[in-house]
């Protein structure tokens, strides 16, 4: 079976845990700038080094007043905001072990969370978000703690306390009795336990270590170094909740790099010329609505055939920067053209200081990788998974090849089965998970089991070709994978989801789920009654089906869908949607078989 293996960059054993990278950059430079804070009038505030330390501490004792011993379980049910990153750090402080929560959970499923992880002790942001951790401990007899708001008192009613309280409490606990619990928990304890999104089953609480995320921080933050550096900044608005924003973070506090956070993901565009940050994690989708805003304009200014041409030119641009062994390509009469027109203008949308965006989340269409590189904003793509505390493998500065997500990052070895699985053992890789029924299925020969399939090209570079339990065996006997198909499909802006049915039936169909402000612009809503809707609109269908017939010209016969159906659907359902933005296939297929089955009849 190929196997690839990269070494170790960086030791994890001169660490007690991950508390010490904060302490340790403190001591080192305590006057850095650590955040930039939003304040009430708009403005941004910085906060150095010290002073979050300063406020991680006070909290921690908070907690420690409160109840908290070493090894206690504690939510955090919030958007993404500093006092998420205040409150996780104090949580480990006090010895907690932290289980975030999706804002977006269902009141179900934060019962499920609270009841499998034994809470003990909540934080919500709102008022709002605290209640519903209030109602799943009445539910399920946890939380013999309480629950506490991030939100100031005059934002909160109801008599709900509020962290201000928690903070009120430090002068409790001596320094002393705060470094016990600091240091209680050693390398191989558990730092999280984070539910997974489960986009086939149920959500499964993955232990990951104090280890797991110091051999993941301190390694890529060597790796990486070129991106994340003193210099940078950088703003967070993916969920805190997830385990990718939550390394993040750490990696940016272990390098100095100066993080800002934004809970409303619509107030990006406006931010990043503001706080003109140096890097940028993002989903695949959010560079795909740059390049289509881009492109609208373009359209309004009827310069479409223009706009056209400086796709194409920036795409060859990023190619020839590929097999360039500076990783330079030189600039052409059209390029220098396209530059002065466009590309600079899309830079200047993102601040104008972005040196690198990280891709994570999905796949990301090569040629919109090849396109933002081609305009000077290289793209990282990486590749990984909750049990392996978010990156397994990634492409690395200098050394970017589109369509791929790179190879083993430093500690990690990936293998690829025989049936085609990809397998992953190393420093991320987590020890399973909290119930360990679910380990038995993992697992084998010591290496998770990602459910994903894969190959290596040539230079020994990880390409994703799929999930294994998305494998459609039609009724002739044609064993198909239909992420490649869908792939193409949704690098469409107007499709959010493509989803390729055939199980058991003599051809393959399409469930295609339209982008949902297309959705908006046509019908003025889009519906949100968990339902899927038909589309009956022909001029959108003729625009899909130009996308369709592309993506039937990449596959092979048997692999090529003969109809599909334009749905609408409430992608704001989390019953629907993981907190990540994936498609749950079973759900939507289970809702939608009358559709399924008009398709077929």
């Amino acid at each position: 079976m190929p196997q690839i293996h990269t070494p170790l960059l960086a030791p994890v054993d001169g660490h007690r845990n991950v508390t010490d990278l904060l302490v340790r950059r403190a001591e080192k430079v305590p006057d850095h700038a650590a955040f930039d804070v939003a304040t009430g009038d708009g403005s941004w505030q910085q906060i150095s080094t010290a002073s979050f330390l300063h406020e991680v501490q006070r909290l921690a004792k908070g907690f420690i007043a409160a109840g908290i011993r070493p090894g206690d379980a504690l939510a955090i049910m919030a958007s993404t905001r500093f006092e998420w990153a205040v409150t996780d750090l104090a949580a480990w402080f006090a010895g907690a072990v932290v289980v975030p929560v999706y804002e977006t959970s269902s009141p179900v499923q934060v019962a499920g969370i609270v009841r499998d992880a034994g809470i003990v002790l909540g934080i919500g942001g709102t008022e709002a978000q605290t209640s519903r951790l209030i109602d799943a401990f009445a539910e399920t007899g946890t939380g013999g703690l309480g629950a506490y708001a991030m939100d100031p008192r005059e934002r909160v009613t109801g008599g709900i306390p509020t962290l201000d309280e928690l903070r009120s409490r430090a002068d409790e606990v001596t320094d002393a009795d705060l470094e016990r619990h600091r240091t209680a928990a050693d390398l191989d304890a558990a730092a999280t336990i984070v539910y997974t999104s489960g986009t086939t089953g149920e959500p499964k609480g993955a232990v990951l270590t104090h280890r797991n995320f110091l051999g993941q921080v301190l390694n890529i933050a060597a790796a990486y170094g070129e991106v994340v550096h003193e210099g940078g900044n950088t703003i967070i608005f993916l969920p805190l909740a997830h385990v990718l924003a939550r390394g993040l973070q750490l990696i940016c506090l272990a390098n100095g790099m100066r993080i800002a956070h934004l809970s409303d993901p619509s107030t990006v565009v406006e931010t990043l010329s503001v706080l003109r940050p140096t890097f940028l994690v993002v989903v695949p989708r959010v560079l795909e609505r740059i390049q289509a805003a881009a492109a609208q304009k373009a359209e309004a200014a009827h310069l479409t055939r223009v706009w056209r041409a400086a796709v194409a030119t920036a795409v060859a641009g990023g190619r020839a920067s590929e097999q360039s062994a500076d990783g330079r390509a030189p600039a052409s009469v059209r390029h220098r053209l396209f530059e002065a027109l466009f590309y600079r203008r899309l830079r200047a949308v993102m601040g104008g200081r972005v040196d690198y965006i990280l891709s994570g989340g999905a796949r990301l269409d090569p040629e919109v990788s090849l396109f933002f590189r081609g305009i000077g904003v290289p793209v990282i793509e990486g590749y990984g998974l909750t049990e392996t505390t978010a990156p397994l493998t990634g492409n690395l500065p200098g050394d970017i090849r589109a369509g791929t997500v790179g190879r083993p990052l430093p500690g990690s070895t990936v293998r690829i089965g025989d049936d085609g699985e990809i397998l992953a053992k190393g420093i991320g890789v987590f020890r399973g998970y909290r119930d360990s029924a679910h380990d038995a299925d993992a697992f084998v020969d010591g290496f998770f089991r990602t459910g994903d399939l894969g190959r290596f090209d040539a230079e020994g570079r990880l390409i994703i070709v799929g999930r294994v339990k998305d494998v459609i065996v039609t009724s002739t006997g044609k064993t198909i994978v239909p992420a490649p198909w869908e792939f193409a499909v949704e690098a469409d802006p107007l499709v959010s989801h493509a989803v390729m049915v055939g199980e058991g039936r003599s051809f393959l169909t399409a469930l295609i789920v339209v982008d949902p402000e297309e959705v908006a612009a046509r019908q003025g809503a889009t519906p949100a009654d968990g339902r899927l809707h038909e589309i009956p609109d022909e001029d959108l269908r003729a625009r899909i089906q130009r996308r369709i017939d592309a993506a039937n010209a990449l596959v092979s016969r048997s692999e090529q869908v003969r109809r599909f159906t334009l749905i609408a659907a409430d992608l704001a359902d989390t019953t629907i949607i993981t907190p990540t933005l994936k498609i749950k296939r079973r759900i939507l297929l289970e809702r939608g078989s009358d559709v399924v089955a008009a398709l077929y009849s």
